[in-house]
């Protein structure tokens, strides 16, 4: 219904008196003036200014108007800073989803940057696994993934979805540091297939099946959780081995724990994955630059 400029030459028009002086102070001509305020009140549906002798007074919807004039050009003026301050990096919110070993890894060395450099940029973050993750972005819940796939095993990822890819995370297997294979630089999985297994989430687990399948043999899986620090307290006390990302390898805390790859190397691909058209959003788009710098530190894992 309204026009900001016609509002803005309204409620100048009204502080100073006349058409000729809001003309002076806005720099306008007096009939580019009259042709605003005709059309503003067009826009309304009646008259705003009435004339008396030389004067002009305010009609009662003029008067309604004026009262809200001040407040509605206050607002768009805070709604232009803000998002003059969005679109430069001094604020913006990104809401994030990662999984927990990225969440402990990637994350942390991404937002440490990114708080340095652009402290008025707040990062949200939940911790949620793939396939949950991805449907969160694509609903909605968050704007930014970290999600995970494997090459043998056939993903659905949400055609919205947009995939940067971030590192190759080279799979290791965990084992009591006593353990005869723990000598090694490399393992072979082949050679625990009578091992007693410890596994993790659902996407993982049947990585992990996956693979044991494709040696011939079926694992015997004793214990399974997604808490990263319950699978190395069992690793530690010789109840069982397992494999694990190598982003894990960051943040081993027993001493009584190895971590030794597999030979042939297996590996998953984390990636982010966002809507499209929010990789046009000043925030998420440095967000994501920040993560790709924080992987590209982790190249090799």
């Amino acid at each position: 219904m309204f026009d900001s400029r016609h509002i803005r030459t309204f409620h100048e028009v009204v502080r100073a008196g006349s058409y000729s002086a809001a003309a002076r102070q806005l720099g306008y001509t007096q009939p580019a003036i009259t042709q605003q305020m005709k059309a503003l009140e067009r826009s309304v549906g009646t008259p705003l200014f009435v004339r008396v002798g030389r004067r002009m007074r305010l009609t009662e919807a003029g008067e309604a108007l004026e009262r809200h004039a001040g407040v509605i050009l206050e607002r768009i003026a805070a709604a232009e800073q803000q998002m003059s301050a969005i679109t430069g990096l001094r604020a913006g919110r990104v809401r994030m989803c990662a999984f927990p070993s990225a969440g402990a890894t990637l994350v942390p060395e991404a937002l440490a940057r990114l708080a340095v450099e652009h402290p008025g940029v707040r990062v949200e973050l939940q911790e949620a696994e793939p396939p949950d993750s991805m449907r969160r972005v694509a609903d909605g819940e968050c704007d930014i993934t970290l999600a995970f796939t494997y090459p043998g095993l056939r993903e659905q990822v949400p055609d919205e979805l947009v995939e940067i890819p971030l590192m190759e995370d080279q799979l290791t297997v965990l084992l009591p540091t006593g353990h005869a294979m723990a000598r090694r630089r490399a393992v072979r999985l082949a050679e625990l297939a009578d091992e007693r297994w410890i596994a993790g989430c659902l996407r993982c687990r049947a990585n992990f099946l996956h693979e044991c399948a494709e040696l011939g043999f079926a694992p015997d899986v004793a214990f399974t959780t997604d808490d990263i620090l319950v699978v190395q307290s069992l690793v530690a006390e010789g109840l069982g081995i397992a494999m694990m990302p190598g982003l894990v390898l960051s943040f081993l805390v027993h001493e009584k724990v190895t971590g030794r790859a597999l030979d042939p190397a297996s590996r998953r691909q984390v990636s982010a994955y966002v809507l499209r058209e929010h990789l046009d959003i000043p925030a998420t788009a440095l967000v994501l630059e920040e993560l790709r710098t924080a992987a590209a530190n982790r190249v090799g894992c």
